[in-house]
């Protein structure tokens, strides 16, 4: 079977959890992949134009040749009903550009977003092997007749696939209530981008503690602060884009450096004595399992982080410290600063937690 893959983000941006299936995929069989980007599947807002932006300073520049790229056309009117029927004019070329590449092959299907277009390619090829890969809970960021139109468009693609993957605790109690074959495929690391975990061996009077990532409505600026205050003779080093900025002035041990690429991201949490992760325990985070706890914990970092999502099953991890309440920060980051990893331990956690490893261990026909 050649692969299908309806992708949620673009080719042209940080290297995430598609990225690393396509991959892997291809490894695995040596079949070409076709990757279709995503299409707007709400209204614009003008917060699109600041993400755009940030994904083309984060764009993955090399096409590989087992991979073709096709960018469907879409008026941004899918919350709209008959949308599909308005769009399937300019998504008639694109379905008849697949069957000319397939032919009489079989395909597999795999939909990392719902949308009404995916709906359309699987009527359209009607695949004995599809998944959908839930790796959030999409309708939770949507508002208004887009969040309803969304959630609608998820139960429709649940049902249209053979099977459903996804990323965390949350999601799997949510649509094993609604399909039967329902596989748990946590997220992971590139263990190829890792740079040696640290020497924790010299101490520093003055630590730093720090995230990597966006700084999205999710973000916890109340946490922060209250550790910026217990922790005035620390860094406290925040790395990449803000979405949404502090509500009140933060102290002056708050660093807020920009977005930058994924290597030189891991080079910097090099520099964390302790690797945060503070979000929001909210509708939005309910869902995730963070990649950047797997990023941090294989380079040998402390993780303090909030009780959200995935993280809240994750309180007897070794070196993962969570935070319950503004009241248990300053007690968690000086245990959390007193840890220690062992060479063996980070590179037994690598080896378990490669996103090889949690696809070979995934039910997927091939």
């Amino acid at each position: 079977m050649r692969l299908i893959y309806l992708s949620p983000v673009p080719w042209a941006s940080f290297s995430q959890r598609p990225h690393k299936f396509v991959e892997w995929f291809h490894r695995r069989t040596g079949r070409q992949v076709i990757w279709i980007e995503p299409y707007p599947t709400r209204f614009p807002k003008p917060s699109d134009l600041k993400r755009a932006e940030m994904n083309s300073q984060q764009a993955r520049v090399s096409v590989p040749q087992w991979l073709k790229i096709l960018t469907p056309r879409a008026f941004p009117i899918e919350p709209l009903p008959g949308s599909g029927w308005l769009n399937r004019g300019l998504w008639a070329p694109l379905i008849s550009e697949i069957k000319d590449q397939f032919g009489t092959q079989e395909p597999l299907i795999v939909v990392g977003k719902p949308s009404v277009l995916a709906l359309k390619v699987l009527q359209a090829f009607k695949p004995k092997h599809s998944i959908y890969d839930a790796m959030d809970d999409f309708p939770a960021f949507y508002t208004g007749v887009s969040r309803v139109a969304m959630a609608n468009r998820e139960r429709q693609l649940v049902q249209a696939v053979e099977k459903v993957w996804v990323s965390s605790t949350a999601l799997k109690s949510r649509w094993s209530q609604e399909k039967a074959s329902v596989c748990f495929v946590p997220n992971a690391l590139d263990d190829a981008l890792l740079l040696p975990p640290r020497n924790a061996s010299e101490e520093r009077a003055r630590k730093v503690l720090g995230y990597v990532g966006t700084v999205g409505a999710w973000f916890d600026w109340d946490w922060i602060r209250t550790l910026a205050k217990l922790r005035s003779g620390d860094i406290i080093r925040i790395i990449g884009p803000v979405f949404s900025p502090a509500p009140f002035e933060l102290p002056s041990n708050i660093e807020l450096l920009p977005p930058c690429a994924h290597d030189i991201a891991l080079a910097a949490m090099c520099e964390f004595d302790v690797g945060l992760i503070p979000f929001k325990r909210n509708e939005l985070t309910v869902s995730v399992d963070p990649i950047k706890y797997y990023e941090y914990r294989a380079l040998g970092l402390p993780v303090v982080s909030t009780d959200f999502g995935e993280m809240k099953f994750r309180e007897e991890a070794a070196g993962t410290f969570i935070s319950k309440s503004l009241g248990d920060i300053g007690k968690l980051i000086v245990t959390a600063a007193k840890y220690r990893d062992t060479c063996e331990s980070s590179m037994n956690f690598i080896n378990d937690n490669t996103w090889d490893a949690r696809f070979e261990g995934a039910d997927i026909e091939l």
